[in-house]
């Protein structure tokens, strides 16, 4: 059924600049507004069983007027499009059968216009998706954020479901893999403020006047480059979200059915060629929302939002010295502060490690504590070394942990900094938690490994970064830790190389304690130079922050 409505010559003159003497305009010719403008709508779906449609809420909307240029579209929800041909498909999402009053403007040269105001009658919307609207709003205003923490806040999978259900199986980013370069480092200071006025939720992007293009799009912003880049781009103004039923979800996709189109062009933060997110997931805190890149339907682009700022004001400034060990005092390790453990454990502390550890290997001298892992026949083993822990006499929940050290070399030596949860008697590893604060194995010299283990991701499946530090067996480097409720970051040398979003859901929000030790070979240590005799790991001193 098609209902057809007409104006003739109400004209709009929006054309500020225009001159008062028409005849003199040389550059657009004669000025008249569209004439004989119709315009006519469909509702999808509609007939004698479905008078009011199929329930989708979709009306095809067509306009024509002599001499129009283009067509402009004004809708109740705020929202507006501008298109050339004069049709467009318009889906109102308002519960129930409603009616919409709709503006279509008609553009001629120079700007001049005429405009049509008409009713959309007795439409059929199923749409209804409170709680989507409530977490994304907070029933008020709500600010989101990348989650740059977060593995695969960026990623790219198959668009038909063929492959791990659509998820970004093609590309997945790294913790704030686009942070740190000039081509890239804007997309981490978005800001995505969404607001529910009424029945309307609106919408505004505040990314510091830089946009991060995927690179089929720098053209937009002006570059020609076959990198993604941030360009100077004005996102500026409020856009309005229009929420509706998701299109064309293949079943075996996790969603919540519902997904928003943004007015206006607007876009969630990197720039990939569409302004519609399918709503994939939303809770309280978290958000991730699927999208088809404009100008490549095949691949599904997935975006992760977090209520917590990627650099955090709020996070605690660990400033207070609550423990440290200086080594300043010759001898054995301060009995009072370190546990010696001994033996080779179980399986090679369930690493398959090579040596026997000795109190006798960790000795403090000349203002160092120095751990050697040797070749001798002891007990049964052909390596010896050393292995201490505070449990007990130092345990801790949240702050900085830092030290200052020289590692060994030799393949197969495997030195470590790390921490255990101080309940791993009664709560099983990888259940109790574990964070490898600087790992490093003489097999692939000078990279620096920082880990976390914990359900899900240990062992070899471990959420783990690395990053090459040159000489670390030559001088002093200093390795960090910074443990908050919100994040845990690790750095060399002041240089931040990964970060893990903490959370109650994972095991790093109760104590833990410290642990020294130097290993050989085992499942990360690796093969064992035949020709290694000795080599040691230096520490200046360790040293804990808290509030």
């Amino acid at each position: 059924m098609k209902k057809t409505l007409t104006i003739i010559g109400k004209c709009l003159m929006l054309l500020i600049l225009v001159s008062s003497c028409q005849d003199d305009d040389k550059t657009f010719g004669s000025l008249d507004a569209p004439t004989n403008l119709e315009a006519t709508y469909e509702i999808i779906g509609q007939s004698v069983e479905f008078p009011n449609g199929d329930g989708s809420g979709n009306v095809l909307l067509k306009a024509s007027a002599e001499n129009a240029i283009s067509y402009k579209y004004i809708f109740p929800d705020q929202s507006s499009v501008t298109v050339s041909s004069g049709e467009y498909t318009k889906r109102f999402t308002t519960n129930g059968v409603n009616s919409y009053e709709v503006t279509v403007i008609a553009y001629g040269k120079g700007g001049v216009a005429s405009s049509l105001t008409f009713m959309v009658e007795d439409v059929l919307s199923n749409f209804n998706d409170p709680e989507t609207v409530a977490l994304l709003t907070g029933g008020a205003s709500k600010v989101w954020y990348w989650a740059a923490a977060t593995a695969g806040h960026i990623g790219v999978g198959p668009n038909d479901g063929s492959e791990n259900n659509g998820w970004p199986s093609y590309y997945s980013a790294t913790p704030f893999e686009k942070a740190g370069s000039e081509d890239s480092d804007c997309l981490y200071e978005n800001v995505l403020t969404f607001t529910q006025d009424g029945e309307i939720v609106k919408y505004t992007l505040d990314n510091g006047g830089r946009t991060f293009f995927n690179a089929s799009y720098n053209s937009v912003g002006g570059e020609d480059s076959s990198s993604d880049l941030c360009q100077p781009f004005d996102t500026s103004g409020e856009k309005i979200a229009v929420l509706g039923p998701a299109d064309a979800i293949t079943p075996q996709y996790e969603t919540t059915g519902t997904q928003m189109t943004f007015s206006d062009g607007g876009f969630m933060g990197y720039y990939i060629g569409t302004n519609t997110y399918e709503i994939v997931s939303i809770t309280e805190n978290t958000m991730t929302v699927r999208a088809v890149m404009g100008n490549d339907a095949s691949l599904a682009w997935y975006h992760i939002f977090t209520t917590q700022p990627p650099y955090s004001d709020d996070e605690p400034v660990y400033d207070n010295l609550v423990f440290s060990d200086e080594f300043d005092v010759d001898g054995a390790p301060d009995p009072t502060i370190w546990n010696m453990e001994i033996g080779n454990g179980t399986n090679g502390w369930g690493n398959n490690e090579a040596q026997y550890y000795r109190a006798e290997n960790a000795v403090v001298q000349g203002g160092n504590l120095i751990i050697t892992a040797k070749q001798e026949a002891f007990n049964g083993f052909n390596y010896t070394s050393a292995r201490m822990n505070t449990h007990n006499n130092f345990d801790f929940t949240y702050g900085k942990v830092e030290m200052r050290a020289k590692l060994p070399t030799g393949g197969g030596t495997w030195p470590a900094l790390w921490m255990l949860g101080s309940n791993y008697q009664t709560i099983s590893w990888p259940a109790c938690g574990e964070t490898d604060i600087m790992e490093h194995v003489g097999n692939d010299q000078n990279t620096i490994h920082g880990t976390l283990h914990y359900p899900g991701n240990s062992a070899g499946n471990a959420n783990t970064s690395s990053t090459v530090v040159e000489g670390v067996s030559d001088e002093f480097h200093i390795y960090t830790v910074n443990w908050s409720p919100n994040f845990i970051r690790f750095y060399v040398d002041g240089n931040e190389f990964k970060t893990f979003a903490n959370s109650p859901e994972v095991p790093y929000n109760w104590d833990f304690f410290l642990i020294f030790n130097v290993a050989m070979g085992g499942s990360f240590g690796g093969t064992i130079d035949p020709s290694f005799t000795e080599s040691s790991m230096e520490v200046d001193y360790v040293r804990v922050y808290q509030e």
